[in-house]
């Protein structure tokens, strides 16, 4: 893993009402409906920890910055559900920076062109096409994950 990566806020000036996040963080395991269980030719996780839990405002983001040869940033959302979802933060249509968008419900808008996003799968929503890379997401103790590999 490579020692370059850091955590930025995708948006500042957003606070979180940690007492509420606390609380539901305790109930959450692997927060993105994969589980712990990994079949035969699954890869193996390479976790990494990405920030608190309360630190990622609700309807917001937080940047994995990561180098293009390391495939470009990874956006980690929160909905209002307090879900985490992580993609690449680059949207199919023109490449703009998902972090930067509107969340809603688990989709968030793309700020150049509005294309709704799925976060649980990065699927743009019909009539646009396309796709954008999602990564397995876990919350432990407070703390996410997200695996990179």
């Amino acid at each position: 893993m490579n020692a370059n990566i850091t955590v930025i806020p995708a948006k500042a000036g957003i606070q979180t009402d940690s007492a509420t996040a606390s609380s539901t963080v305790r109930e959450l395991s692997t927060v993105d409906g994969l589980g712990s269980r990994l079949r035969m030719n699954d890869k193996i996780p390479s976790w990494f920890q990405v920030c608190k839990f309360d630190e990622i405002p609700v309807l917001g983001a937080r940047v994995v910055e990561r180098s293009e040869s390391e495939g470009g940033n990874v956006a980690v959302f929160r909905n209002s559900e307090n879900v985490v979802f992580a993609l690449l933060d680059k949207c199919p249509h023109k490449g703009g920076p998902l972090s930067q968008g509107i969340v809603f419900g688990e989709r968030v808008a793309c700020p150049l062109h509005n294309w709704s996003i799925e976060l649980r799968s990065g699927e743009a929503v019909a009539p646009d096409v396309g796709c954008t890379k999602r990564f397995a997401v876990k919350v432990d103790n407070g703390d996410v994950f997200v695996d990179l590999a």
